[in-house]
């Protein structure tokens, strides 16, 4: 699993989102991208993490960034996640994780003492030009909104 570091371009990614419309990075061709990476919707880590961008929304907008997260997750859970905790951002589905592979976030993690295949916790903030000017791995869910405004300060 090869990891992405700042100064690398990042991968191309089109993917469903929770309304079953596709997102392409290059949509944000232009602005700032915060691109996070979560295992699963519904779980106490990935729902801090959401309601944390949620929280943070009109911050980021205020800074030019706009945001996605990706899961594994079909869009039909997407879009119960989104509505549940009233996200209002793209969640992006990688039931293949072609894109979380791409990224470097696809590896063997620890879960309840188990070794097992999943999403690493990740974030990315990728720059008007698809430049990444900052990748965390193993990001804490609370860490990510912290990570990517340090990075543009």
């Amino acid at each position: 699993m090869a990891k992405l570091k700042v100064g690398d371009k990042a991968p191309d990614f089109s993917l469903s989102d929770q309304n079953n419309q596709m997102v392409s990075l290059s949509d944000f061709e232009g602005q700032k991208l915060l691109v996070y990476f979560y295992p699963k919707a519904e779980t106490p880590g990935c729902t801090r993490q959401a309601i944390s961008i949620r929280n943070a929304a009109e911050d980021l907008r205020g800074a030019g960034v706009a945001f996605v997260g990706i899961s594994p997750d079909t869009p039909e859970k997407q879009r119960a996640f989104d509505e549940k905790h009233n996200l209002g951002f793209p969640l992006l589905s990688d039931p293949d994780h072609e894109v979380a592979q791409a990224y470097g976030v696809w590896g063997t993690k620890s879960v309840e003492g188990r070794m097992k295949k999943g999403i690493i916790r990740s974030s990315f903030l990728i720059d008007e030009h698809g430049t990444i000017i900052q990748a965390t791995y193993n990001v804490k869910p609370d860490e990510t909104v912290p990570k990517a405004q340090e990075a543009l300060t």
